[in-house]
């Protein structure tokens, strides 16, 4: 059954989408299909791992803004420079979409009104900021897969981490130092991607083109996990504790050791399905618990998603 939805370009224009049935060689199927793998290879690295376990260093979180600064400055420059050529134009929506600007207001949060001489652009950033450049003006077709790449993934997992790091590093609830995950002009994030994959798949664009398309955005995933590898090892030089909440230890359990989950874990190794009880209760009682579980059934849920959308 077809349905449709209104939805508002970046000059205030709305549309009625139809779903589409889609098929092997429509552009966001192959892309889906062709980055799968690496899709899966960026999701496990340990960076990422451990940003999903509520597991970061604030400073590292610093850097990480500063990386996806550079990035979206670049992508952002490229896709203005080519907002009307026939190949990118229907996937432009600077309103929507566009982030460079809310990434600036999140580093002036961080870093202070200063931000700008207190940052620099990594290496590993810098290779990947080049290639946007050297795409955008040289191969101008080839920045759908790294728009695709990113946009799509910040309205699929990265609604997921906004809440982890807003948890991990007690950040306001009124969103200071997170506005880089907020969309504020996309009212329901599934009708945005069906209209984004309709008009990738609208493209005239032949095989040979779309097979380039993929191999592009495969390598804007490499880019990522290159960047994110360079984050691990920042990290192992940053003397600063790990801004989690930890299971609390004994002491903190009011002297009551049943309450602590590394024993319900040892008693559950002795056996009873009581102790097993006895261990999800203790671990989902603690804030932690709670929200490492929320963490990773939602991160499961984004990774549907992302493949679904």
């Amino acid at each position: 059954m077809e349905t449709t939805s209104n939805v508002s370009n970046g000059a205030g224009l709305v549309y009625d989408e139809k779903e589409e049935t889609l098929g092997p060689e429509d552009l966001s199927e192959m892309l889906a299909a062709g980055t799968k793998e690496v899709h899966e290879k960026a999701e496990n690295t340990q960076f990422v791992k451990d940003f999903l376990r509520g597991r970061i260093r604030k400073e590292l979180f610093k850097l990480g803004a500063v990386a996806l600064y550079y990035t979206y400055t670049a992508m952002e420059e490229e896709i203005e420079r080519n907002k009307d050529h026939p190949h990118f134009a229907p996937l432009y929506f600077p309103a929507e979409l566009h982030r460079h600007e809310a990434l600036a207001r999140d580093l002036k949060y961080f870093y202070g009104p200063e931000w700008q001489s207190q940052i620099s652009c990594s290496q590993a950033t810098q290779c990947y900021v080049d290639r946007i450049h050297q795409v955008g003006q040289e191969d101008p077709v080839l920045l759908v897969a790294h728009a695709y790449t990113r946009y799509m993934g910040d309205l699929s997992g990265g609604q997921v981490l906004k809440k982890v790091a807003q948890r991990a590093l007690k950040l306001p609830p009124t969103g200071e130092g997170l506005e880089f995950y907020q969309f504020d002009a996309i009212h329901s994030a599934k009708t945005f991607k069906q209209l984004y994959r309709s008009r990738m798949n609208e493209l005239e664009l032949d095989i040979e083109t779309k097979k380039r398309l993929v191999n592009e955005a495969v390598k804007a995933f490499q880019f990522n996990m290159e960047v994110f590898e360079e984050l691990e090892e920042i990290g192992k030089t940053i003397q600063e504790d790990v801004l989690d909440a930890g299971m609390p230890v004994h002491g903190a359990m009011g002297g009551d050791i049943s309450k602590c989950p590394y024993y319900a874990a040892k008693t559950a190794a002795s056996g009873g399905t009581a102790y097993v009880c006895q261990l999800a209760m203790a671990v989902l009682r603690h804030p932690t618990g709670q929200v490492l579980f929320a963490t990773w059934f939602a991160a499961l849920a984004g990774l549907a998603a992302w493949y679904l959308m």
